[in-house]
């Protein structure tokens, strides 16, 4: 990587719950700055000593500019946000895949908190979370009137305590209250299943420090498994809010040939502008060795299906933004999150940082998902066999976020992807659903269809 952007390479979704974001951390700071709007700032200072004299309780001044600061950013779009000192090292540990919290990615929408997605095997997963609902209060405490910020405060908390939220859901008459206790997160986040003979599967939940070193430990895991090539492999990004940049192009550039381009950013600076090929100076980390030595072979040529939905954010969309557009592999689902603007974190004297939006991400053919997404080459509603489609969870997008960012490519005209149907789709009975510790259902329909495509697509290949 070149540039400044590229020291630590991070994307991200919103804001999270123990839940560490993907963005840049960068020194964009030292340029030069624009001239202050004079006349502005003495308005700022004359309600700032309003609020010091004539407010009803005295207010320290740390408070005060602190919530300046997080309107400022706030204001601005969902995802830039003011990390205080505690916030900003829980971020850093966190890309390392160990931290406290609950395990879930946050937005906000009309003043409540809007759950983006639960992380497989946190507290907030095994308590039922799920996306789109709107947590109205917290503990005894309501929602409404807090920042981002300080609501997420409120669900950090010691390991071992807990937390009693109260869910707005749709389609449910009353709020459901959710008990959970606070946890030290480890999520594994490369997971990897022989389906059957010849066939595999891996799931990425979160692209992190070393997800791209485990993806290839989980591919020659499956070869030895086999006792040889896969015919086929699923990659399962559903839910996955995003994670490290450098990451995501490691993952991609498995499957893709050597400085195939993977992604590339647009934004004002020259620091904001980069592309990103499957290069080792793309996706190590300074000082570790290159890990995609150790990939088989096959890896290169396996027909592949990658499983999104709504819950596939950011680095999920440059990994399958990349595959579709290098014609490496069927998308199947549905349509992504569309969060296609990067974050670079900047850090303050004072050991606090600012996370702001500085660029729009594009995939290699030039498409901005800002907003849209990753069209599935083939649609396949996320219902289960058992499942009619009244009762799929809702999904929410980046473009139903407060305050979006605009997509600059957008002309109104969306791709009409296949579709396939899901009606009359029987249950199962319970002695087929397969075994509880497996980690895809058999009752899961979109696997189901994607493994009937990955059968189809080998058997042409090898014809």
């Amino acid at each position: 990587m070149t540039g400044k952007f590229k020291q630590f390479g991070l994307i991200g979704l919103g804001a999270a719950v123990g839940v560490a974001l993907t963005l840049n951390f960068s020194a964009i700071a030292e340029r030069q700055p624009e001239p202050l709007p004079v006349d502005d700032l003495r308005a700022f200072t004359e309600v700032f000593a309003k609020i010091k004299s004539d407010y009803v309780e005295p207010v320290e001044d740390k408070k005060l500019i602190n919530e300046a600061i997080n309107g400022m950013l706030s204001g601005l779009d969902p995802h830039s946000t003011y990390l205080d000192p505690e916030a900003f090292k829980e971020l850093q540990v966190g890309t390392q895949g160990e931290f406290g919290g609950l395990g879930i990615e946050v937005g906000m929408e009309d003043g409540f908190v809007k759950v983006v997605s639960p992380i497989e095997d946190t507290p907030a997963f095994k308590a039922g979370v799920k996306p789109g609902d709107l947590i109205i209060k917290l503990d005894d405490t309501p929602v409404k009137g807090m920042t981002l910020n300080d609501a997420v405060k409120r669900m950090r908390g010691k390991p071992g305590t807990d937390i009693i939220l109260t869910i707005a859901r749709k389609g449910e008459t009353k709020p459901i209250i959710a008990k959970l206790t606070r946890a030290v997160i480890k999520i594994k986040s490369v997971k990897r299943q022989l389906i059957e003979p010849g066939f595999g599967y891996v799931r990425i939940t979160q692209f992190q420090e070393h997800s791209g070193e485990n993806l290839v430990t989980a591919l020659k895991y499956l070869e030895d498994t086999n006792k040889g090539p896969l015919k086929g492999l699923i990659l399962d990004l559903r839910n996955d809010p995003g994670g490290l940049l450098n990451t995501a192009v490691g993952v991609a550039g498995a499957f893709l040939k050597p400085n195939d381009l993977v992604v590339y950013t647009e934004g004002r600076s020259e620091d904001a502008k980069m592309r990103l090929v499957n290069a080792p100076q793309d996706y190590m980390q300074r000082g570790d060795s290159d890990y995609l030595k150790n990939l088989p072979t096959w890896a290169k040529t396996v027909p592949l299906v990658v499983l999104v939905n709504g819950g596939s954010a950011s680095a999920s969309e440059i990994v399958s933004g990349a595959l579709q557009d290098h014609k490496r592999a069927l998308i199947v689902g549905t349509q992504s999150f569309g969060k296609g603007s990067v974050q670079t974190i900047l850090p303050l004297n004072n050991g606090s940082a600012i996370k702001l939006t500085t660029a729009r991400y594009y995939t290699p053919s030039g498409r901005s998902i800002q907003n849209k997404g990753i069209t599935p080459d083939i649609v396949v509603e996320e219902a289960t066999i058992t499942q009619d489609k009244e009762d799929q969870t809702l999904e929410i997008h980046e473009a139903d976020l407060e305050n979006h960012l605009s997509n600059v490519q957008d002309t109104g005209a969306k791709p009409v992807p296949h579709k396939m149907d899901t009606k009359d789709q029987k249950s199962k009975p319970d002695s087929e659903n397969g075994d509880p510790k497996e980690i895809v259902s058999k009752k899961d329909y979109q696997f189901n269809q994607a493994l009937t495509l990955l059968k189809g697509v080998s058997l042409l290949q090898s014809r």
